[in-house]
């Protein structure tokens, strides 16, 4: 299954494959835009040779094996590799003949990730190996099934899947050092917390309060290891949960502001409008 306007670097040597292609921005993007992405079973002879490359890209192994050589580094690719090229990098992929790959790509902009990827997983073109390769498939499947989708929101649901996808991998690449970071491990408890905990969460204290943090502290974690704040990601969650709960007939406004402990409708209103850009009630007409 593809899209009918597909770009000329998608290659041919595939047996069968999933892919989606968005709209190219015209402006520097300064958060991740997913461009592009898309699953690849490949053909036994399937080789890509390219001394270049326009975008960041990330590309998974899910079954088989192969080659890759980014700029004279050779990897050699099994399921559960995963490798990342861009600008600048030279990119000759292969598959070996009896055991030819199935594969994930992302191609996406923005300076955010490319960081991402050096901070807290691996520089860009290098190679490592993800220790629950099935999770990474399953997010990857989302995120390709909302690119392929006529939603008016599949850019924005797959930048935000691409940039909780490098955080798994961030997460799962920790899990593999004989000592990881304390700061980090904080971040990522405080984190999990805020995810089990946002119906009741209503401010930055109570967040600092619970993982009994400095609420400075807290803040410094999240610059660090994070693209948002401890409150935007608070923030984020609940309305999330809001356009969800909008999905059911009947439901108003004031109850899932008061659900989500907003005790002002119009302030839930704002925070709802400054993550989708648009209001609750008309978001509920998209329904």
């Amino acid at each position: 299954m593809q899209n009918s306007k597909e770009p000329d670097f998608f290659s041919t040597q595939v047996a069968q494959a999933k892919r989606f292609y968005l709209e190219k921005s015209r402006t520097k993007e300064p958060r991740i835009k997913v461009i592009c992405g898309g699953c690849e079973h490949t053909t036994p002879d399937f080789e890509i040779d390219r001394m270049d490359f326009p975008y960041y890209c990330i590309e998974f192994v899910a079954k088989g094996n192969g080659t890759v050589i980014l700029n004279d580094q050779t990897y050699k690719l099994k399921a559960g590799t995963l490798f990342s090229y861009g600008p600048g990098i030279s990119q000759r992929i292969t598959s070996v003949p009896d055991r030819p790959m199935t594969k994930y790509f992302i191609d996406f902009t923005g300076t955010p990730g490319k960081q991402l990827l050096k901070k807290h997983i691996s520089p860009l073109g290098t190679a490592i190996h993800v220790n629950r390769p099935d999770e990474i498939t399953r997010i990857l499947d989302d995120l390709l099934l909302h690119g392929l989708s006529d939603s008016p929101y599949k850019s924005m649901t797959c930048s935000t899947l691409l940039e909780y996808l490098l955080y798994r991998v961030a997460e799962m690449t920790a899990d593999e050092t004989e000592s990881p970071s304390k700061a980090f491990t904080t971040y990522q408890n405080c984190r999990q917390y805020i995810r089990e905990h946002f119906l009741t969460l209503n401010s930055l204290q109570e967040i600092a309060d619970a993982c009994m943090l400095d609420h400075a502290y807290l803040c410094r974690l999240f610059k660090r290891f994070d693209t948002q704040s401890p409150y935007q990601y608070l923030l984020n969650l609940k309305m999330a949960y809001a356009a969800d709960r909008f999905q059911e007939s009947g439901i108003l406004v004031k109850e899932i502001a008061h659900e989500l402990g907003f005790n002002d409708p119009f302030h839930f209103t704002r925070a709802f409008k400054k993550v989708f850009g648009i209001s609750p009630q008309a978001f509920k007409g998209l329904r």
